[in-house]
């Protein structure tokens, strides 16, 4: 038997970072919005515990068991007692890497199969808690939609959203560490005042109205900074992707892929055939969202 779930990328359209907390965390107010490019996990019953991956950068991808799709396979086995006999496999379509969320995603849709292949009947409440132990943004991956995240991100409240937005997506010729970018923000910050982080009215109403001119007055990304810092040609990205007409650009989450907001699809299609042009970055995606989180298929 084998069962598939598929689970979206996320944008981050505000990442609000807080000063470093004594546990090396910090606090955040992340507002996600799901889109429409997809990892698909694939579990199937086996004697032992193992993880496959194909699909673009599959060679970066880690197939042990600090792998988030392992990880969460090995949380759930442990909870109900029984053996992670499983064989996991990542089709991958997400950036690896670059800000998206690839890896959460996959530890959300490896997590969802297993209890579906399972049969072990673990509530929504279990599900988002065994998330929340694997990392920041995994409870997003397995709720999707639009939601902002506090704590260090995975305290989620859903929020509304009143239309699509269209987006373009340039994926960087390298990676960039998380923990690096959130050190490179320590260091920047060090002797300023930094604010407790706080979630943007304008944007949330922006996404509820699903007023895309709104919206892209509001989009901020406090790591953008750190990771400009550490990856400067990236400014060359963003500078494309605006004169090619996008209402706004940022880096997603800690980078390095970059986000432009485009007026609707035709215009996303433009930015994306500039973007590809400028010689600035490897691929370039364009996806819409809101999307819904991990589904079985």
């Amino acid at each position: 038997m084998s069962v598939t779930v598929r689970v979206p990328a996320k944008v981050n359209v505000q990442l609000a970072v807080g000063a470093a907390r004594p546990d090396g965390f910090h606090d955040l107010a992340n507002v996600f919005l799901a889109v429409g490019l997809y990892d698909e996990v694939t579990v199937t019953e086996a004697d032992e515990l193992r993880v496959t991956c194909a699909g673009p950068d599959a060679d970066q991808v880690p197939l042990d068991r600090t792998n988030l799709a392992a990880r969460a396979a090995l949380a759930l086995a442990e909870r109900h007692g029984r053996t992670p006999g499983v064989h996991i496999h990542i089709a991958k379509d997400i950036p690896v890497a670059g800000g998206m969320a690839g890896g959460s995603a996959d530890g959300a849709g490896a997590l969802l199969a297993c209890d579906a292949l399972w049969g072990t009947g673990a509530s929504r409440e279990e599900l988002l808690d065994i998330c929340a132990e694997l990392g920041s943004d995994v409870p997003f991956s397995l709720v999707g939609g639009a939601a902002l995240g506090t704590g260090r991100g995975e305290r989620l409240t859903e929020l509304e959203v009143g239309g699509t937005f269209h987006w373009v997506f340039a994926m960087a010729s390298r990676g960039l560490s998380t923990p690096a970018v959130f050190r490179e923000f320590d260091r920047l910050g060090e002797g300023l005042e930094i604010p407790e982080p706080v979630a943007s009215r304008e944007l949330i109403d922006a996404l509820a109205k699903g007023d895309v001119d709104a919206l892209a007055a509001a989009v901020s990304n406090d790591l953008q900074p750190a990771a400009l810092s550490l990856f400067p040609e990236l400014a060359d990205t963003l500078a494309a992707g605006r004169a090619a007409g996008a209402l706004a650009s940022l880096v997603s989450g800690s980078g390095p892929t970059t986000a432009f907001l485009a007026r609707d699809a035709e215009a996303a299609e433009g930015i994306a055939e500039a973007l590809r042009a400028s010689g600035t970055c490897r691929a370039v995606r364009a996806a819409a969202g809101p999307v819904p989180g991990a589904t079985v298929v």
